[in-house]
Order: structure tokens, then sequence, then C-alpha cells
């Protein structure tokens, strides 16, 4: 895989990674507004989608989804696989 092309994967996996951790706030600040909520498929759309590091700092850094235990359990296990994978990636192309 040619350097652009790994740069644009790590670009990709930053954003997803942003994007996952803002939605989390973003719903519990609608949450405490009582407006309309982002859908949890969504959240777990971004963070099945590489963004489970962000997701989950996102769901510990707003204390938001921690008593669902789909969340609580998968999250952070969704977390800990995409972050193997992407230190096995790196350590392959060393």
């Amino acid at each position: 895989m040619s350097h652009t092309m790994i740069t644009v994967l790590g670009c990709v996996i930053a954003a997803m990674n942003v994007i996952a951790f803002v939605l989390m706030g973003v719903d519990k600040l609608k949450a405490k507004l009582d407006k309309r909520r982002i859908p949890e498929k969504v959240l777990f759309l971004f963070s099945v989608l590489f963004g489970a590091i962000g997701g989950t700092m996102g769901m510990y850094s707003f204390r938001h989804k921690t008593k669902h235990w789909y969340f609580a359990v998968f999250f952070p296990a969704l977390a800990l696989v995409q972050l193997s994978l992407m230190l096995w990636y790196g350590f392959s192309l060393m």
C-alpha cells in the first residue's frame, strides 16, 4: 500500500473517531435539553466504522450511555479490537 493511501486511511480513521466523540457529546447535550436525540444505531454505526476509540472516550468523558450494558461492553471491546488491528497493521508495515 502506498504512503499516500496509508495517510488517507489514517485520516479517515481519525475523522471517524472525532465524529464518534462529538456525537456522544451532542447526544448528551440533547438529552439534557430534552431535544430530539441521535439514534443509538447511528452511534453504533460510527463506532463500528473505526470510531470506537473516540466513541468510548466520548462515552466516559460525557458520562453518556455508561449505564446501558450494550454500550458499556461493546464500545470498549470494539475499541480494543480496532486498536489491535491498527497496531497489527502498523507493525506489519515495518
